[in-house]
């Protein structure tokens, strides 16, 4: 297998779509050639400040054409970027970063108040420079000439860090060929990207959005920058910018089905509407379904330590398959990863069985970075293990069920809220929801639920504990429903914070169990 650096990929498309609009941002156009040109001034810049090759170099951004300076910037600079996660407590990004090693941190003016005290906490941090209205003209002082360091395959290109919604978040390292691979990887399952295509950055490029972000470049297309993420300026750009791929949280999907005249807008050029990040519910891709046709929506599954390991497209989604379900499952297994179903013990479940998803693939981190501990618990003999509780059926269909800290114990039974939340979203006037277990003195705990509603939704506690009642059986349905208009907590990179709305119910209680 030949390997392959992301500088040299990244540079090799500028040689062949050098008068190509490579980045939009609003009104702004950015040629491949322009936008090598700011990354080749920003290496240097960064040089000229004190960084050297393979420093650790941490950044927090909004999604924007700077962000992309970075993400190009340090490739051509040979650094190692550390993205930080917008709204994250700041001790959150001080373990981040003295984990890494960062030597500098890069921030958006917006955003420096989140990064206060963080050069007196971190002892390897030396400069924090602040992205402010200086910022182009600074750029512009820069050398333009290339320092084309010696980049080996395994330099590490980026350290990303698990966006888990309990714990300290884990570091996985990506050296540019395994980046690379994974990056391409995503684009398995979907049509080819074309010189020229647009995709859609709606999701943060620190997260999820950027795997994407290679594979397009490597073929010639445009990374659109949106200037507002609502659900109705996202459907605007959609048909504005003839937008061939976008990338979706399952909550923003369901908010621009909802958009007034959607199904009367025009996506012609849309190849490839994708789903991740979370589980979805069959609600919102049959509405989806609706909007945007039976051939443009795809599904990806996987986690930051191993990702992607299992997807589908509509032909496999929407499909009537004998002992299978496709509307409830995550996708197929890929052909490079295997994955297995193993018990609390660590031992493989037979087939159809619910456990814990391992994975082993040739993307998947090799060991969590400087956390020795960590990686012993969590890799063993090649395989890795990311947190999830799932199910695979004899059609190599995966199924997931739940993040594994999530689950619920009442009564002896393992009740996993994410199945509970795919029933209750199924209902018309919840916008979305989440489940988690409370305090019962018989039961241990119980399910409860607290569901995102319409300002005049007619919706009561009773119909939503039938309906899981109904689907699940009555063991399942939340003893507790709630109902708010305002949407629900939310990790940094999107995910559903339960824990959150679980912990005032737990006040008092010195384990997280009860009962007799």
């Amino acid at each position: 297998m030949t390997s392959m650096d992301v500088r040299t990929v990244l540079r090799r498309s500028v040689w062949h779509n050098e008068h190509r609009v490579a980045i939009v941002e609003g009104e702004q156009r950015i040629t491949f050639g322009q936008a090598w040109d700011r990354a080749i001034r920003l290496a240097n810049g960064l040089a000229a400040q004190g960084i050297k090759e393979r420093d650790k170099v941490a950044v927090l951004e909004n999604n924007s054409i700077a962000a992309i300076d970075m993400y190009l910037g340090a490739a051509a600079a040979n650094l190692c970027r550390v993205p930080l996660y917008l709204r994250n407590r700041v001790e959150s990004h001080v373990q981040m970063l003295t984990n890494t090693g960062a030597r500098a941190v890069i921030v958006h003016a917006a955003h420096a108040h989140e990064l206060d005290g963080v050069l007196e906490a971190v002892p390897t941090l030396e400069q924090v420079i602040i992205h402010d209205d200086s910022y182009e003209a600074w750029l512009s002082e820069q050398s333009p000439i290339d320092p084309n360091p010696v980049v080996h395959p395994d330099d590490l290109f980026v350290i990303r860090h698990t966006g888990g919604t309990t714990g300290l978040p884990r570091a996985v390292a990506f050296t540019h060929e395994r980046w690379w691979r994974g990056a391409r990887d995503w684009f398995y399952l979907f049509p080819a990207p074309s010189a020229g295509d647009p995709i859609l950055h709606v999701g943060p490029i620190s997260h999820a959005s950027g795997y994407t972000l290679l594979p397009v470049w490597a073929a010639g297309g445009t990374q659109v920058i949106p200037n507002d993420t609502t659900p109705e300026h996202v459907v605007d750009v959609l048909e504005r910018e003839g937008i061939a791929y976008a990338f979706v949280p399952p909550t923003l999907l369901s908010r621009l089905t909802r958009v007034p005249g959607v199904e009367r807008r025009e996506f012609s050029a849309l190849k490839v509407l994708f789903v991740g990040a979370a589980p979805i519910s069959e609600e919102t891709i049959r509405r989806a379904r609706a909007v945007f046709g039976d051939t443009r929506l795809w599904q990806l599954y996987g986690g930051t330590e191993a990702c992607p390991t299992a997807g589908m497209g509509p032909r496999e989604w929407f499909a009537d398959v004998s002992g299978s379900t496709p509307l409830r499952a995550a996708g197929r297994i890929f052909p490079w990863a295997e994955l297995e179903i193993r018990d609390d013990g660590g031992n493989p479940i037979s087939e159809g069985g619910e456990g814990e998803i391992w994975v082993r693939s040739d993307t998947s981190a090799t060991e969590f970075y400087n956390a020795p501990e960590e990686t012993t618990q969590r890799i063993r003999d090649g395989w890795i293990s990311v947190g999830d509780i799932g199910r695979i059926d004899a059609n190599g269909y995966l199924y997931l069920l739940d993040r594994k800290n999530d689950m619920i114990v009442s009564g002896g039974f393992n009740i996993y809220p994410g199945e509970i939340e795919n029933v209750i979203a199924s209902h018309p006037e919840v916008l979305e929801v989440a489940v988690f277990g409370i305090p019962h003195a018989v039961w241990g705990e119980t399910p409860m639920a607290v569901c995102n509603v319409a300002q005049h939704a007619t919706v009561n506690a009773t119909d939503i504990k039938d309906l899981v009642a109904e689907r699940l059986g009555s063991y399942k349905k939340p003893s507790r429903v709630e109902f708010q208009s305002d949407p629900l907590p939310r990790s940094p990179v999107g995910k559903l914070m339960r824990r959150s709305l679980r912990e005032p119910h737990w006040q008092g209680h010195d384990r997280r169990v009860a009962g007799t």
